[in-house]
């Protein structure tokens, strides 16, 4: 069972893999052409990470790999105000047969000048249109500089993640 990480492409979710894997930050600047797949393993447990990349061409196959997951994690960049409406529509189709399906929406890029805060992102989502059997986290997310350690979100959203996969094993 797969974790899968999904958003619009330059969302962010190559980097937020990569420090979730190594607690380090590297920030990625090539978009992620398929898939990446990565191990994350904490103490509880092993986490499989599977990223699609989100440029459009990609995006027809998300809805194929969701019914095999434990978890969908969504990250949408927070600053990137003009694509936030296809970004919704996009969660919103792909969650709405699956009403049990645990969602963290990951709100990256919180440390860009004119990023919207939680409040807007989630006003800008929907969140609140989606459902109350689900799961849902939405957490506000940056990589910070190249090297330097996880910021404290990173560590919270990679502690939220670990204790979902667990409960939904």
């Amino acid at each position: 069972k797969q974790i899968l990480v999904l958003g619009l492409d330059g969302a962010g979710k190559t980097s937020i893999l990569h420090s979730l894997a190594t607690n380090h930050v590297k920030r990625s600047v090539a978009p992620t052409e398929g898939f990446n797949a990565i191990c994350v393993n904490t103490e509880e447990s092993q986490m499989e990470f599977l990223e699609i990349g989100g440029s459009e061409s990609l995006r027809s196959y998300w809805k194929m790999y969701l019914p095999k997951v434990l978890l969908l994690i969504y990250v949408v960049d927070s600053a990137d105000h003009a694509r936030l409406p296809v970004a919704k529509q996009l969660l919103h189709q792909l969650i709405q047969n699956n009403s049990t399906l645990p969602v963290v929406v990951l709100a990256n890029k919180q440390d860009l000048e004119g990023a919207y805060c939680i409040t807007d992102i989630h006003d800008a989502l929907a969140l609140s249109d989606i459902g109350d059997k689900r799961k849902m986290f939405l957490i506000g997310t940056h990589v910070a500089e190249d090297g330097s350690e996880i910021s404290s979100s990173m560590k919270d959203a990679k502690e939220l993640i670990a204790q979902l996969v667990l409960e939904t094993q």
